[in-house]
């Protein structure tokens, strides 16, 4: 947000209301995470023009090797 124009604060306070409310919405939903993504995603809209990117950049294999990363350094340091 602040690299497309927003003050600072106003970047941080909407990344983190966003994390926060997209949190909450999940803790409180039954079922699964992609479950209540297809609910709140509007056919043509914001999401939807942002997970087309996401998945083109292969945003998915991204985290999973970021999260095996984690698992294998945590393991790592138990063995320390």
């Amino acid at each position: 947000a602040r690299e497309m124009g927003l003050p600072a604060d106003t970047a941080d306070r909407l990344a983190s209301m966003t994390c926060f409310g997209a949190g909450a919405m999940l803790a409180s939903s039954p079922g699964e995470a992609e479950e209540l993504r297809l609910k709140v995603t509007s056919p043509g809209g914001t999401t939807q023009a942002a997970m087309v990117v996401m998945e083109d950049g292969e945003f998915r294999e991204l985290v999973l090797k970021a999260a095996r990363a984690a698992r294998d350094r945590s393991r790592e340091l138990a063995l320390k």
